[in-house]
């Protein structure tokens, strides 16, 4: 079971804004290279990208490979144009997929 954390500013975003977009997820990742107490191999279980669309439009993406993080942390910015949904997907191995929205808030300028 993942879980994810999104922080958005809490302070009046405008048109034209950048803001820095915050997003975490918590799940049980798991290398590949353990093995279990009788010496089977654990398979690996890492997320393998992460992206994010504004308004359905992508804004930003990566991959990740095995050792950048067992629960990736990502800040990153984006140009506030119009009020709209967040939308943060989370793909990994063994047909891993978690998605959580958010709306971003832009006040009239």
């Amino acid at each position: 079971m993942a879980t994810a954390m999104i922080l958005l500013p809490r302070t009046t975003i405008r048109a034209g804004d950048v803001v820095m977009i915050k997003a975490m997820i918590s799940h049980p990742m798991e290398t590949g290279f353990r093995r279990t107490d009788t010496g089977g191999e654990i398979p690996r279980n890492i997320i393998r990208q992460f992206s994010c669309r504004y308004a359905g439009e992508i804004v930003f993406s990566c991959n990740f490979h095995p050792a950048i993080a067992a629960n990736p942390f990502l800040s990153f910015p984006v140009l506030a144009a119009r009020s709209g949904p967040l939308e943060f997907v989370w793909r990994g191995d063994n047909g891993f997929l978690h998605r959580e929205q958010a709306m971003l808030q832009v006040a009239a300028s």
